[in-house]
């Protein structure tokens, strides 16, 4: 899915919806998926037979081995033999060369939306008219053609907007085209046969230049959001809430593979503003309370509405406060102050129809207010949604977009081949000799075994399709015994005068299923709050968060200054200011672990319904006080036990669509704490975005983080690890050299403070682990596949769409209960521990099922899932910040590195010292 909008994550913080601990889904039998092209041949290429494959690992014998971007150390042997299908196709591309520009224009200019409109205009001149079938551009300072170009190469071209027409007075900018270089096709055929002299060499321009050569098409006739994706509008868009419809659309990226140069094609879904006129759109949002109508921000900041009279789009700064018969401003040219209506009829002999009751939009500069009549404004088909989607509309995402992967196949060779120009082939795929294969790549596959799960007294449990049901199990380590904990029912909104008791008869029933458990639980102390302000009164919740937060330490006084245990937070109703700011008033302020339900969750279950929701909540609470649920066995652990190990997960999640100007990402680094390797605690940091953007992906205060890591599992052992393994998410394929630039640099120098003596020297490992790809894989028959059409957990594949060189490889450890199923892609990127292609494709697969609070296994390695949840939960720190949408503004005239500095010093008021001391090195997230 597009992240405009619509992005599901993996399992963001909220109340506890009760998932994880074995059970299913009710009703009959359901009928088997669909299986895309059943029946048809899948032959597995030649050049991927295990011959050909064995003969590229020996010629890489050849290679000096460094512990930097190591080469594959072979390719896995173990599982059950399969094929799958791969969403990648062939590429032909002629012997070459290529010849790359470029392109310089005069008068300079750093806009991109001008200098991508002066390329659709040279298109059209007469000089470079006979070119432009051959060539491809990015819309900013690149050409590539099959043919050389004449030398110098310099046109003429007028500047004006799409829709209008060239008048007299728009301004004349002359492009100059320049020879760089010749991009050599050959050579990017030794490399993708896997010759180890060009390892290491750059074939990224060529990569790119493919990319701009298949992206052509696309970009005349599609909507571009995002890198590589173009949307189209159906016929028929599907509604997803009031003003905002669903786009399908194609993403499609060039990839080098062994012998093959391959583009993957895969189906995407985004949101966008309906179109229509904006007096129309106003209308929809008419404000109960009366007044001028307006839109909320998300939309504001989405539309770049067409002005009729103008005949041309323009940005859109701010919607006004006033209509356009108040609105005033100062016109020399009809002798002084004048309304915008009364401007319209004298100026465009336009008669308003609705003068009073629409607000103006302004469409000017900073400098000057340019106020235009709304019912003059019309939002065109193609302006994506840039602010979040909102619970339902999410819903109906999910239910439009998750379709069985039989279907995403269809729509992407039935639908996406003609729409991106593949076929029938458009130009410039015949200028330049391209060719993209109609079939789907046939690649080998294994589907790994899973490990035995086990809990206390050796009771063993067998995976079936990725999970298990454990009912009657006591956890392998139950969290020491718990005195006293509270029950705290936040009372916002109506309710009963039974709702105190049931609260009680739930905490009791909760306490009884966590015992079942073996775990040790005190009495519960009720602690109801105060009836909190309606949310009307309370915009962001924040009187309503300091009720709560006074009720808490009214209870901790009346113990005397005693603080529970933990806290079971009852809420009556879904809010998204009340969950994270509890979760900040314990974690941050007061050091007591909590668990969150609805309580609309616990009412209308049956008796075994109600036990296995309660079920699944012990097991975040067993986790938080420091137990162990289950655990794999020892031949599963092997890989990681052999020598003492600590695992490391890294994340860092940045500010989405709609969180305030400057509001900084927050970086988290969880590590196992022992040999069990379930425990992992977590350091969180927030920090500031790089200049000139929004975010800072790499993690600023690294060092540190991984220091304290150290200390605490030394702390724990009495030792520090002989081994360390980095699972770091969030990172892509542009940023890995990055990562070994900055964030392995700053690792080294943690493992090398931490021990003043300088003798302690542990091997390294980091792994990059990718879930924002678009490689899926399709069952090739149906004794393959799940009842929903996916390939089954444990799929690996490391042949026919991997790195040439690269150590890398998809695993899918899950089982995909919704849609299509995503798979992981692990890439090493920096090995001392001469990790084999066995050891880490089944070890990461089996450790997927160590995963804390479900009884599955779960898509991402758990130090990584872990690392992603702690940012999550840093995010209910900053809630206010990243939560702004409803509240923040278009239009403002103040600077925004003014603004961003603002914020930041805000969000460093917020967080505070950090993490409470109680809380710290606990799994707190969980």
């Amino acid at each position: 899915m597009s992240q405009r909008g619509f992005d599901r994550g993996r399992g963001r913080g909220g109340p506890d919806r009760g998932r994880g601990r074995g059970g299913g889904r009710g009703g009959g039998p359901r009928q088997p998926a669909e299986i895309f092209k059943a029946g048809a041949p899948a032959p597995v290429p030649a050049h991927l037979s295990d011959a050909e494959q064995n003969r590229l690992i020996q010629s890489f014998k050849s290679m000096t081995l460094t512990p930097v971007r190591p080469i594959r150390p072979g390719f896995g042997t173990l599982g059950r033999p399969i094929k799958v299908r791969a969403n990648f196709f062939t590429i032909k591309y002629p012997k070459g060369p290529f010849y790359d520009y470029t392109v310089d224009f005069k008068p300079a200019t750093g806009i991109g939306r001008i200098k991508g409109r002066l390329l659709e205009l040279l298109e059209d001149t007469p000089q470079f008219k006979p070119f432009v079938n051959h060539i491809a551009h990015d819309r900013t300072q690149r050409i590539v053609s099959a043919k050389r170009l004449p030398q110098p190469l310099e046109i003429k071209v007028k500047l004006f907007d799409p829709g209008a027409a060239a008048k007299e007075e728009d301004p004349v900018y002359t492009i100059q085209i320049h020879f760089d270089k010749e991009l050599n096709l050959g050579h990017l055929t030794k490399y993708l046969n896997g010759d180890p002299s060009l390892r290491q060499d750059d074939i990224q321009p060529i990569l790119s230049a493919m990319n701009l050569i298949i992206h052509t098409f696309p970009s005349k006739n599609g909507v571009r959001v995002g890198q590589n994706k173009y949307f189209y509008r159906d016929q028929n868009p599907s509604v997803l809430g009031q003003g905002v419809e669903a786009w399908r659309g194609y993403f499609t990226s060039v990839r080098p593979t062994f012998k093959n140069l391959m583009v993957n094609a895969n189906v995407c879904m985004t949101a966008f503003i309906m179109p229509g006129g904006l007096d129309k759109a106003l209308d929809q949002f008419q404000s109960r309370q009366g007044g001028l109508p307006t839109l909320p921000p998300r939309f504001a900041k989405s539309i770049k509405p067409f002005i009729r009279h103008l005949k041309g789009k323009r940005a859109l700064k701010a919607i006004g406060i006033q209509s356009a018969r108040e609105t005033k401003f100062d016109c020399q040219e009809f002798g002084g102050r004048i309304s915008v209506e009364q401007y319209f009829k004298k100026k465009y002999k336009i008669t308003l129809k609705r003068p009073t009751d629409l607000p103006v939009i302004d469409i000017g500069s900073k400098q000057r207010n340019v106020w235009i009549p709304a019912e003059l404004c019309e939002i065109t088909a193609g302006d994506p949604l840039r602010g979040r989607l909102d619970d339902k509309e999410t819903a109906e995402m999910i239910r439009i977009a998750c379709n069985p992967p039989a279907t995403n196949a269809k729509f992407i060779t039935e639908q996406g081949f003609p729409r991106l120009g593949f076929a029938p082939k458009k130009e410039p795929l015949n200028g330049f000799g391209v060719e993209i294969g109609p079939e789907m790549a046939v690649v080998p596959a294994r589907e790994l075994p899973p490990p035995k799960v086990s809990y206390l007294g050796n009771s063993s449990k067998e995976a079936n399709s990725g999970s298990w049901n454990t009912t009657q199990d006591k956890f392998i380590q139950a969290a020491p015994k718990v005195g006293g904990w509270g029950v705290l029912l936040v009372r916002d909104g109506r309710m009963d005068q039974s709702v105190g008791r049931e609260v009680q008869e739930f905490a009791s029933k909760f306490k009884a299923r966590c015992e079942q458990t073996g775990m040790q639980l005190g009495p519960p102390a009720p602690i109801f709050t105060d009836f909190l302000k309606p949310e009307g009164e309370d915009i962001s919740r924040r009187d309503a968060l300091q009720t709560i937060h006074e009720n808490i330490k009214a209870q901790i006084a009346r113990y005397n200054g005693l603080k529970p245990a933990f806290l079971l937070v009852m809420l009556t109703k879904v809010d998204k200011w009340i969950y994270p700011g509890i979760k900040r008033i314990c974690d941050v302020l007061e050091g007591i672990p909590s668990i969150t339900m609805l309580l609309s969750k616990l009412r209308g279950k049956n008796e075994n319904q109600l036990d296995q929701y309660l079920a699944n909540v012990s097991l975040k609470l067993n986790i938080k006080l420091g137990g162990r649920n289950h655990a794999i066995g020892v031949q599963s652990m092997a890989w990681l036990t052999k020598k003492p190990t600590m695992l490391v997960g890294i994340d860092v999640t940045h500010p989405s669509p709609g969180s305030r100007i400057g509001t900084p990402s927050i970086a988290a680094v969880v590590a196992s704490v022992d040999q069990h390797m379930i425990q992992f605690p977590a350091s969180l940091r927030i920090q500031k975005p790089d200049d000139n953007r929004e975010s800072r992906e790499m993690v600023t205060d690294l060092q540190a983080m991984i220091t304290e890591r150290l200390v605490l599992f030394r702390q724990r052992t009495k030792r520090l690890p002989e081994r360390v393994m980095v699972f770091r998410d969030g990172v892509s394929e542009g940023q890995y050299d990055i990562v070994i630039g900055e964030e392995l640099q700053k690792i080294k120098e943690a493992l090398k403070r931490v021990d003043p003596s300088g003798k302690y020297k542990p091997t390294l490992s980091i792994i990059i682990c990718g879930k924002r790809h678009h490689a899926r894989f399709y069952p090739t028959d149906s004794p393959n596949a799940t009842q929903n059409g996916n390939t089954k957990p444990g799929t690996v594949v490391d042949k026919g769409v991997t790195s040439v060189f690269d150590f890398d490889f998809y695993l899918q450890a899950h089982n995909g209960l919704q849609g299509q199923v995503r798979p992981t892609h692990y890439t090493v990127v920096y090995d001392e521990n001469n990790l084999g292609a066995d050891e880490l494709q089944q070890g990461a697969h089996t450790f997927s099922y160590t995963y804390a609070r479900a009884t599955k296994a779960v898509s991402l390695i758990p130090p990584a899932y872990y690392a992603d949840l702690a940012c999550e939960r840093g995010r209910c720190y900053l809630n206010d910040l990243f939560t702004a949408d409803d509240r923040s503004s278009v239009g403002g005239r103040r600077g925004r590195d003014d603004e961003k500095d603002a914020t930041f010093r805000e969000a460093e008021r917020m967080w505070g010292a950090g993490l409470h001391g109680a809380v710290k090195d606990t799994m707190f997230y969980i």
